[in-house]
């Protein structure tokens, strides 16, 4: 019985995941990753609940809920920079 030689490619990262994998707008949409998990860092450290902080920022409860989840669609990076600027956060 002969031994088969099983290859993986190893391409190394370029540091944007979503580029690597050709995804549209890779730059703006790693932007926005890095801003929701600062967000969710910052409600994760104050312990709030999904409602707290929704009125926190100003929005409603789903859009924190999708927020907490990294659904990057319905967020532009202005809106969630404003969410880094509100008082308390």
């Amino acid at each position: 019985m002969s031994k088969t030689e099983n290859k993986i490619e190893v391409v190394p990262c370029s540091g944007n995941v979503f580029a690597d994998l050709g995804l549209p707008n890779a730059e703006e949409k790693q932007t926005k990753a890095r801003l929701f998990v600062a967000i969710n860092e910052i409600i994760r450290r104050q312990q709030l609940f999904q409602a707290a902080a929704a009125r926190r920022v100003h929005v409603n409860h789903p859009k924190i809920s999708a927020l907490r989840n990294y659904q990057l669609q319905g967020f532009s990076v202005k809106r969630l920079m404003k969410f880094l600027d509100r008082p308390g956060a």
